[in-house]
């Protein structure tokens, strides 16, 4: 039986609940994290639950306890589940309050953390790649819903999924308001073209900590990677495309609006990267069971 962690019980899956008026369920008001767990370590805990804080400080919600009792809390619902391998999502909302938008109403914030095994997200498209779909959603502006705050309110990457999906995509591109390249509907994406690895700047789309591990081993390993604004010629001319993420993890697109990318088969640096964090994964983390 599966055990979710909320406020500070663990409560069985089918009896875990929140209020009809918390204001996480009423109006998105809250924020979130997604982490996963390799072989009994939890892959950068620390930073995770820092993201989360800082998520919450930037929506002025006060998490009801500290980011070292954030990461006991995660790891102990991964012991009471008996999980070494699993996806873990901690969630922190406004709390109860009225059918008003005012967040002064809500007195104690809800902090919930479900741990579930997961596999690979996309299954045998590792191997022969993800179709790509740029989409006519653009991401939110940062001066409106700054994409660095991972918030509940997740409609905008929500409905590029649902474009990518009517288009026969595996993942959205999402570009921003200037048409530059954005991310996708839930990982950061990469562009290698002439031997040298390219990314969009984290001002318009969310601060990812496998990307940035990633970057880190491309560095290590000797490759030149630079942060700049990409658009659509970049994607359709490159000789190979990644996206990262924790659900994701490193994995390869193939074809984007219809054009094969390089030769239509995941990329040498590609398939070097996925390699290389796979084996940081497996042997990084905080330990759950000590």
């Amino acid at each position: 039986m599966n055990l979710i962690y909320l406020n500070g019980k663990f409560v069985p899956a089918e009896q875990a609940a929140v209020s009809v008026f918390d204001h996480g369920f009423l109006y998105g008001d809250g924020v979130f994290e997604g982490i996963r767990a390799y072989g009994g370590r939890v892959f950068r805990l620390e930073d995770h639950v820092q993201r989360l804080f800082d998520s919450a400080k930037a929506i002025l919600l006060c998490v009801p306890m500290s980011q070292e009792e954030m990461c006991e809390a995660i790891l102990e619902t991964l012991r009471k589940n008996n999980l070494r391998d699993a996806y873990i999502r901690p969630i922190v909302t406004r709390g109860f309050g009225d059918l008003g938008l005012d967040p002064n109403k809500c007195s104690l914030a809800t902090v919930i953390i479900i741990a579930i095994e997961w596999g690979a997200m996309y299954g045998d498209l590792y191997d022969i790649g993800l179709t790509a779909i740029s989409v006519a959603v653009r991401r939110n502006s940062p001066d409106s819903l700054p994409p660095n705050i991972k918030s509940l309110n997740y409609l905008n990457n929500i409905l590029a999924k649902i474009e990518a999906n009517i288009k026969g995509g595996n993942e959205a591109i999402i570009l921003d308001s200037r048409g530059l390249l954005s991310e996708g509907s839930g990982d950061n994406i990469f562009v290698i073209k002439g031997g040298k690895i390219y990314t969009p700047f984290t001002v318009n789309n969310l601060k990812g900590i496998t990307r940035e591990a990633v970057m880190e081993l491309a560095k290590a390993a000797g490759n030149e990677i630079r942060e700049r604004d990409l658009g659509l010629f970049d994607l359709y001319t490159a000789d190979e495309v990644f996206v990262t993420g924790t659900a994701a993890e490193v994995a390869p697109v193939t074809k984007v609006d219809g054009r094969v990318v390089g030769d239509g088969k995941p990329g040498k640096v590609t398939k070097d990267l996925m390699a290389a964090f796979k084996e940081l994964a497996r042997t990084t983390g905080t330990t759950i069971f000590k």
